[in-house]
C-alpha cells in the first residue's frame, strides 16, 4: 500500500481558523495605528500653521484668518495631503479679535470615528480635544 502525502482537511481548516484568529486581532490595532499616524500629521501641521501665524503677526500686527484649504497660501502653507483627506483644518479669530487665534482640526471620513474629536490649538498654546483620551 503506498502512503499518499499532503494535507488532510482537518489540517487545512485549523490553519484558516488561526489565520482568521490572527487577523481579527491585528486588523482594529492596525486600523487604530493608521488613525494615530492621521492624527499625528494633523498635530504637527498646526503645529506648523501656530508657527506661520506668528510671523504673520509680526508682518501684519494680526493673526491671519484662514476658513478653507485654499485660503492657507496666506501664511505660506497648503495642507499636506496626508492630511486633507483625514481632517479639515480651519484658523479663526478668539472672539472676533484678531489678535487671537484658534486652529482647529475636524476629523472627516474615516478618522471621524476617532475618540479624539476636534482638535484645537489657540494662539497661547492650550492643546485640546472634544473627545476622550489622550489625543495631544
Amino acid at each position: 500500500m503506498k502512503r499518499q502525502s499532503g494535507f488532510t482537511l482537518i489540517e487545512v481548516m485549523i490553519v484558516v481558523a488561526i489565520i482568521g484568529i490572527l487577523a481579527a486581532v491585528a486588523l482594529p490595532s492596525y486600523k487604530n495605528y493608521i488613525m494615530r499616524g492621521h492624527r499625528s500629521a494633523a498635530q504637527s501641521f498646526m503645529m506648523a500653521v501656530a508657527q506661520k501665524q506668528e510671523q504673520y503677526l509680526l508682518d501684519a500686527r494680526q493673526y491671519a484668518e484662514v476658513t478653507s484649504d485654499a485660503e492657507f497660501s496666506t501664511v505660506g502653507l497648503s495642507v499636506p495631503k496626508e492630511v486633507s483627506p483625514y481632517y479639515t483644518i480651519t484658523v479663526s479669530y478668539v472672539a472676533s479679535d484678531p489678535r487671537t487665534y484658534s486652529i482647529q482640526a475636524a476629523p472627516k471620513g474615516s478618522q471621524a470615528t476617532e475618540s479624539c474629536g476636534t482638535l484645537t490649538l489657540t494662539n497661547t498654546g492650550s492643546k485640546t480635544a472634544t473627545g476622550s483620551g489622550s489625543c495631544w
